[in-house]
């Protein structure tokens, strides 16, 4: 944990590479552009996962798992999905291998080719709704909201951890309605499940918007989306929530009876967050000494630390953190006490800082003899010496009081990183310092592109909370109905 790093002002790509090693969050794998994820790293997504898990069926979803492997024939079936998809799938054209006849190693068997070549799923609206053919046949069978957690492959070729990567793991909801309106409440009720999450656990404000139509989730009518700022100005796309109308009902053959006998096509959703939760989480709140968590993500809450210099200080400071592990377990919080001699208070302090532990308790014999105990909480990098008595409701209080204070410093940042652009030239300075520009656009997708072309910003998200004003298009001059969100990103 020693040695010097690099800040976020000297190179924030850079800083971020170097934290997510130095947390051991993940690592680069020797397949060009995969990652491993580290026990470290994976118990904070396993802990994204439960809560998302949780939420997921209190709105009434189930789990279900569908097959990897996607015939490609079944991408062809709706024309702007493949489009949307063709340059970033990986295929599987062959089945075995076999010994080289000199012996080298293993060779592709040029007799073990497939009939027809499988693509390892992007995405699975297509296999799902072919499964769904032919679970629905009446409006009884209506709705269907699964939720499947899983890996999916789209190919990139300028990868970094957790953002960017070959293969990641996500979680996909694909759902089935009787009606259009059924299947956009539930693509709003998606999004704002996602807005909770990232607000709530992740202390992470995000503006809820709908994508432009270039923007939109290829085979979309409609994509809703959150978007957060992370702290070198640059924005993430969080999570997003598709209403698909009938375009894969109609090209997979999705049909019901409804209540009259008449034959209908389905309505259909889709939605998903990935890995890239845990990017936005590093970004958001980490600093240069290492990851920040939020107390409610963290896969350990608190750490003691025993100070001492002999076996019976040891002995004794152990007795009170083993106290404070039973009672921390009685109120749900996640606590590891410790006592490896072979590091030195120091060094611990260091690698518990690094890896964003939310609260940090040290004890030595003067502390035992005060009764007393230190808290340090790395939020603030403050730290205190409070009574051993009590200090169970003490932390307690505390944790809620991170959670808050890094969602508050958050929301704060990027307030002052929002602002309003009433021409072109204030857009470019105002985009080249960072953060979220408001500004009008005429609503053509002309516009969006030269924009992108001459500054390197996109549209965002069209916010939700968005208020009607009309005025003149930032770029062209055109009449426009309304602002719109632009930002560098990710």
């Amino acid at each position: 944990m020693s040695g010097k790093h690099t800040t976020r002002k000297q190179d924030y790509s850079k800083w971020y590479n170097e934290l997510v090693q130095r947390a051991d969050l993940a690592e680069h794998s020797d397949v060009r552009g995969c990652m491993i994820i580290k026990p470290y790293g994976f118990a904070i997504w396993e802990r994204m996962k439960e809560v998302l898990d949780q939420k997921f069926k209190e709105t009434g979803h189930s789990n279900a798992y569908f097959p990897l492997f996607i015939p490609k024939s079944y991408l062809s079936k709706e024309a702007s999905h493949v489009e949307g998809f063709a340059k970033e799938c990986a295929v599987v054209t062959h089945y075995r291998l076999k010994n080289a006849d000199d012996g080298s190693g293993v060779v592709v068997d040029p007799k073990a080719k497939l009939e027809e070549e499988l693509i390892v799923r992007p995405t699975s609206e297509t296999i799902i709704w072919n499964s769904y053919r032919n679970w629905i046949q009446s409006y009884r069978d209506l709705p269907i909201l699964i939720n499947q957690w899983a890996n999916v492959v789209r190919w990139e070729m300028r990868t970094r951890l957790f953002l960017r990567t070959a293969e990641f793991l996500w979680q996909e909801g694909h759902t089935a309605h009787a009606t259009d309106q059924e299947a956009r409440e539930e693509t709003a009720r998606m999004l704002e499940v996602y807005a909770d999450f990232a607000e709530q656990y992740m202390a992470m404000p995000v503006v809820k918007g709908r994508k432009t139509e270039s923007e939109r989730f290829a085979g979309a009518e409609d994509t809703l989306c959150i978007e957060a700022l992370m702290q070198d100005g640059k924005a993430l796309q969080a999570g997003t929530s598709h209403f698909l109308g009938q375009n894969f009902a109609k090209a997979f053959d999705v049909k019901f009876a409804d209540k009259d006998g008449k034959l209908e096509h389905v309505w259909a959703t889709s939605w998903g967050v990935s890995t890239r939760l845990m990017g936005a989480l590093i970004m958001s709140h980490s600093d240069d000494e290492g990851l920040v968590l939020p107390p409610l993500l963290a896969p350990i809450q608190v750490v003691g630390i025993p100070i001492y210099r002999s076996a019976e200080d040891l002995e004794k400071i152990s007795e009170k953190f083993d106290l404070l592990r039973v009672a921390f377990k009685k109120k749900g919080i996640s606590f590891k006490y410790d006592d490896d001699d072979n590091r030195r208070p120091g060094w611990k302090f260091s690698e518990y800082e690094t890896k964003g532990v939310p609260i940090r308790l040290a004890m030595g014999p003067r502390d035992l003899e005060n009764g007393n105990i230190e808290v340090a909480r790395r939020d603030t990098k403050t730290k205190e010496i409070i009574s051993f008595d009590g200090v169970e409701e003490f932390i307690e209080r505390l944790l809620k009081e991170i959670q808050s204070n890094l969602f508050d410093k958050a929301d704060n940042f990027r307030k002052e990183k929002t602002s309003e652009a009433p021409d072109f030239e204030s857009f470019k300075k105002l985009v080249n310092k960072g953060g979220f520009v408001s500004a009008h656009w005429d609503g053509t997708e002309a516009t969006e592109n030269k924009i992108k072309e001459e500054t390197q910003a996109t549209i965002r998200c069209i916010p939700l909370d968005q208020k009607k004003e009309t005025g003149v298009c930032v770029y062209s001059g055109a009449p426009s109905k309304g602002k719109v969100l632009f930002a560098k990103a990710y």
